[in-house]
């Protein structure tokens, strides 16, 4: 079984094999979409192919999917065919911004159906301070190959199918926003502040370490069962703004041994542009 998480350690060493395989940076900024791939060019991990969050890992907005809707999936594989990923292709992702847009592209190509894929832990800054090897400029393009799209790994749900759960005893949406945003204050992204009535609150930063890095699955563990109670990691609903950090929710429940949560791509970004989705305000 393939670890959601590698250590820069281990990336190292598996690239220093020759083992094939393919590093995908996800760096990006919100408040500046260009950032991301303008730094990808200045430095990056040897052979890392760039994944924009917009233009990539994301389909054409319509007022009323969201802010990151996620693509079609026959097309995304067959875009990330086109870079020269294949069945058999073990592939990192990285970032640094602690997993937030690496974990979108894990969950994506679990979505696709395939396994081997993996989040660099600590990202950039771990991979640096492990002493990897940085490089700038173009990465040569890679021959384009195969990606068979097979059975979804993850579970994915839809605007109608969480309005139609809320207040069933056996659903808990979990809201990966930080905590002003959930209670509707200081909303700067959305049109409207608030949460989806009945969720809980776990911004994705409580996964992580001060360096960046995820805590020891041992504590992911005992954090997130504490927040499902008697619940069964398969009742919650993992959502956020947009549909990228409630990936890293997603990513932390993988590592600590509790998988088979839900993703609501479309998120608050898309359930606050509804006329029929309540709103609630407040801790």
């Amino acid at each position: 079984m393939t670890l959601p998480l590698i250590s820069a350690q281990a990336l190292r060493a598996q690239m220093s094999s020759g083992v094939r395989l393919m590093v995908c940076d996800c760096r990006f900024d919100l408040a500046d979409p260009d950032h991301g791939q303008a730094d990808h060019e200045a430095w990056h991990i040897p052979g890392a192919v760039y994944m924009h969050l917009d233009r990539d890992l994301s389909a054409p907005r319509n007022g009323r999917n969201g802010r990151h809707p996620l693509p079609d999936r026959a097309e995304f594989a067959a875009r990330l065919a086109a870079l020269g990923c294949h069945d058999d292709l073990p592939v990192v992702a990285y970032d640094a911004s602690g997993g937030m847009y690496a974990a979108r592209l894990w969950w994506m190509l679990r979505w696709l159906g395939h396994r081997q894929v993996q989040v660099l832990d600590g990202g950039l800054a771990a991979w640096d301070a492990a002493g990897g090897a940085l490089q700038a400029g173009p990465v040569a393009p890679r021959l384009p190959a195969t990606l068979t799209l097979r059975p979804p790994l993850v579970d994915l749900l839809d605007f109608d199918a969480v309005l139609a759960g809320l207040g069933r005893p056996d659903r808990l949406v979990v809201d990966a926003r930080a905590p002003d945003r959930f209670r509707g204050e200081n909303e700067t992204l959305d049109p409207v502040g608030g949460h989806i009535p009945g969720a809980a609150n776990r911004c994705f930063r409580d996964n992580l370490q001060p360096d960046g890095s995820f805590k020891p699955a041992e504590q992911l563990r005992a954090e997130w069962l504490a927040l499902l109670g008697p619940r069964q990691p398969a009742e919650l609903v993992q959502q956020c703004g947009s549909g990228v950090t409630a990936c890293h929710n997603l990513l932390a429940l993988a590592a600590a041994g509790l998988p088979g949560s839900a993703l609501y791509a479309g998120s608050w970004s898309e359930w606050c542009s509804r006329d029929n989705a309540p709103v609630a305000v407040g801790a």
